[in-house]
């Protein structure tokens, strides 16, 4: 039986120069393109628990500044499921213990109306001039 002979294939430096490019360009594109699908963050930020009521139900923050909710809902009553902003036409789920970040618009000074999807609960966003500790 003849010996079978076997040959070791290495790259040349301009091969691994390539290969180097490619994988320096895939992290640049990748970093790019993930830079763009973060949100920034908000102005302010306010946290809301959920049981049997929300606390605080009266939650203040200042107009023109874009602000973040978190909702915390610490109960699995079926009425606190959702919470619903008419006047943002928004309508978002709470998942028992969780953290839920709703991200609103800057908006003028007044009042909007939160409800859970029964309406039975109810919580009031007042948006200020000068901010009003809440």
């Amino acid at each position: 039986m003849a010996g079978i002979r076997t040959q070791v294939v290495s790259l040349m430096p301009a091969e691994w120069a390539i290969a180097a490019a490619g994988v320096a360009l895939t992290v640049i594109v990748w970093a790019t393109f993930a830079r763009w699908g973060r949100a920034a963050a908000p102005g302010q930020v306010r946290r809301i628990r959920v049981d049997g009521t929300y606390r605080p139900a009266e939650v203040h923050v200042r107009a023109g500044v874009p602000s973040r909710l978190i909702f915390r809902r610490e109960e699995t009553a079926p009425c606190s499921e959702r919470v619903v902003f008419p006047d943002f036409g928004i309508s978002v789920t709470l998942p028992p213990f969780e953290d839920v970040a709703i991200d609103l618009p800057a908006s003028e000074p007044g009042e909007h109306e939160f409800t859970c999807q029964m309406q039975m609960l109810h919580g009031t966003l007042i948006v200020d001039r000068e901010l009003v500790a809440s």
